[in-house]
């Protein structure tokens, strides 16, 4: 597994906070880093490849977009829970996949274009794994702003 270096944290912990808007964001953060915008966009591919970071991207509103967003859990046996894990997120409207200690123990964020098409996705990862999912809309929005500094 490749280790983070200084350069990788640095990279890590600036993209958490956004990226500029500007004609050249990338070349901004990599000026702001002390590094080449070539370097910056070649060790995000890397961090991507090696799963380091799962997602790189913008974060959309899309409810305010006309979409819809929910969070999502599925009861999965501890055989299974690999497997399952890696179908859930071959969807690109699933987000981010997490287990819990808990009698649902695979939780996920799953955005969508809209409804209907939050309510196809999820039969789908039902049909694909086997297993229910549990879908819990958001009734309120909070901002956190998390930050995990590594």
């Amino acid at each position: 597994m490749t280790r983070l270096d200084k350069t990788d944290r640095a990279i890590v912990n600036r993209l958490q906070q956004g990226l500029p808007v500007c004609d050249e964001p990338y070349q901004a953060v990599a000026d702001e880093l002390g590094i080449s915008e070539k370097t910056l966009l070649k060790r995000i591919e890397r961090l991507l490849e090696d799963r380091l970071l799962t997602r790189f991207g913008p974060l959309f509103d899309a409810e305010r977009l006309g979409g819809a967003l929910s969070l999502c859990a599925m009861k999965i046996p501890l055989d299974e829970f690999d497997r399952v894990s890696e179908q859930v997120n071959a969807f690109e409207q699933v987000a981010h996949n997490y287990e819990r200690e808990h009698l649902l123990n695979m939780w996920f964020v799953l955005a969508t274009g809209s409804v209907e098409e939050k309510n196809d996705v999820m039969r789908e990862i039902e049909a694909v794994t086997g297993h229910r999912v549990f879908d819990m809309p958001k009734e309120k929005e909070y901002y956190v702003g998390l930050h995990l500094a590594v």
